[in-house]
């Protein structure tokens, strides 16, 4: 439907005491709007929409907005659909048994989806003898797969807002399932890295959705245990996947991988297409709104994204060109997700990098390979593990603060963890001696597995804190050029590996990440002043200006 627009200021006859905020945080520009971004459709409504229907509960399940017709001249009032006082339909009042439920579910299917990304460089030989193709070849059916992380986000990300989650965690989920199947009967190698693309995309989709399901689910003052238990799915599959995988390919063959891969996915398809119901809260309320105007008869009840909408030409360049200039105009969003993509490389790196140590260097087989993630594993659940901590650190200094901490003050976690991997990278790097005992490399891997967690975490942080109401959009530039990164790294790791020697190729990853310990240091001292040279970055003079 359409309704008029203006710019006037938006009144509200609600009593303010039947009125409770359910999302709380520092305000921006609109003084309605809280710092969780991700959970509300800025992206989809014009800069002066009112945005408090989407974080209020009211008495009467709506607020009358009063708005100048442009054809009339005159004044409308408008009910803006919202929850009720603990409405049972809101997410946030569901009980906290039942939103743990969801947690795990999203959290699996996360971990589903990046075990699937992994699993199958435990026998990248079979699918090399069976189509009769090269090394470089097969390991492309890693490449495509991860280059689908950073395409699908561009999409599914847009299409969550407009169409909810649960329909776009359904239908991606059911056709990354079906191609799974093709993967595991396929005749050629062209079979095999189509589907696995196709695959790479659907599967992008629970990727990008989790946070924004996460932050529906749960109101900011308790989200520190269940992110922590989300952050670790992304990294954890990664680490689970050559284990299990060396395990099965040594006793069934390389095509029970895809197996595997079509069980897991369909139990989690199952799970979060008919256990878990929508949780965007816009869409919650569009639906409300609709049912309210069929059967009250009433064509004044509506939803921000209704009245509000951004002209679809604006909404499309939103999504697809504001991820990229911020990509290649923002110092932060670059450097950042330079920084992410080196960490994601290495990542995918260490899938060649353990084969050629322990299985070229030690004569061991796939599966004993697969035992050496373990200690990675480990590294990536205790550093999960710490997240409430260092959330709980992180809101006293926002106190301390006032209650608007510079958004340098995410960076901290960074500039501590981002030690961690140049360190395990040189323990790797000089144990990987045939002759020197299995546990030194492991180790190695135990300190890139804890720094990664809180790397990424902060790094997330730093960007929706830094650019707000932009913070999807940054969010879907990271996502894009550290997936194209750690796509590629596949490719060259062998050769690397072979030319400057086991010891020698991980001392260069290790100098790399040595390299990129700067960034944070440099954003946390510099990061104020670059963020006022910005021209899309939010900092407190801008809300100042506003406000007066």
């Amino acid at each position: 439907m359409e309704a008029p627009r203006s710019a006037e200021t938006h009144t509200d006859g609600t009593p303010v005491e039947a009125i409770r905020t359910v999302s709380l945080g520092a305000q921006n520009n609109n003084a309605a709007v809280p710092d969780d971004y991700l959970d509300l459709p800025v992206r989809e409504v014009t800069d002066d929409a009112d945005l408090r229907e989407y974080i209020t509960e009211t008495q009467t399940g709506e607020i009358i907005r009063p708005i100048k017709s442009n054809v009339t001249g005159k004044f409308e009032d408008w009910k803006m659909v919202t929850f009720t006082i603990d409405d049972p339909d809101n997410p946030k009042n569901w009980s906290k048994a039942y939103k743990w439920y969801c947690t795990m579910v999203v959290a699996f299917t996360c971990f589903v989806v990046a075990f699937c990304s992994s699993v199958i460089t435990a026998d990248i030989e079979g699918p090399m003898e069976s189509f009769h193709v090269s090394r470089e070849v097969s390991l492309l059916i890693v490449t495509v797969f991860v280059i689908g992380f950073g395409v699908g986000p561009m999409v599914f990300a847009p299409m969550s807002e407009i169409f909810g989650r649960r329909p776009v965690y359904a239908l991606t989920l059911a056709l990354a399932v079906i191609f799974v199947i093709p993967c595991a009967v396929s005749k050629n190698i062209g079979t095999l890295i189509v589907c696995r693309l196709i695959d790479g995309i659907a599967f992008s989709a629970p990727m990008t959705l989790v946070g924004g399901t996460l932050a529906d689910l749960w109101r900011s003052e308790e989200r520190g245990v269940p992110m922590a238990a989300f952050s670790a799915a992304p990294f954890l599959g990664p680490a689970i996947g050559p284990l299990a995988g060396g395990f099965l390919a040594d006793n069934a063959g390389w095509r029970w991988l895809y197996w595997l891969q079509l069980i897991l996915a369909f139990v989690a398809w199952v799970m979060i297409s008919f256990t878990v119901p929508e949780t965007f809260a816009p869409i919650i309320l569009k639906r409300r709104a609709a049912k309210l105007r069929k059967t009250e008869d009433d064509p004044k009840y509506t939803t921000e994204t209704e009245l509000d909408a951004r002209p679809l030409a604006e909404e499309l360049r939103v999504f697809i060109l504001r991820p990229f200039q911020l990509l290649f105009l923002e110092p932060i969003v670059l450097f950042i997700s330079l920084y992410m993509s080196v960490i994601y490389g290495l990542l995918y790196m260490f899938f060649v990098a353990y084969p050629i140590v322990y299985q070229g260097g030690k004569g061991w087989s796939a599966s004993n390979t697969g035992l050496m993630f373990i200690p990675l594993a480990i590294g990536v659940v205790m550093s999960a593990a710490c997240a409430p901590f260092v959330n709980k650190h992180y809101l006293k200094m926002s106190a301390a603060c006032g209650g608007k901490p510079p958004a340098e003050k995410r960076l901290i976690p960074m500039m501590c963890a981002c030690w961690c991997v140049p360190s395990g990278l040189f323990v790797f790097a000089w144990t990987s001696y045939p002759h020197i005992h299995w546990m030194g490399p492991a180790m190695g891997g135990f300190l890139v597995g804890f720094g990664i967690i809180l790397l990424y975490n902060s790094a997330n942080n730093y960007l929706v804190d830094t650019y707000q109401h932009q913070a999807a959009s940054a969010l879907a530039a990271k996502t894009f050029i550290r997936s194209i990164w750690g796509a590629s790294t596949v490719l060259f790791t062998e050769q690397m590996y072979e030319r400057l020697g086991d010891e020698w190729a991980s001392s260069l990853l290790a100098f790399i990440g040595l390299a990129c310990c700067a960034i944070p240091y440099v954003f946390y001292f510099k990061g104020e002043a670059i963020r006022r040279l910005s021209r899309f970055a939010y900092h407190e003079d801008e809300e100042k200006a506003v406000k007066a």
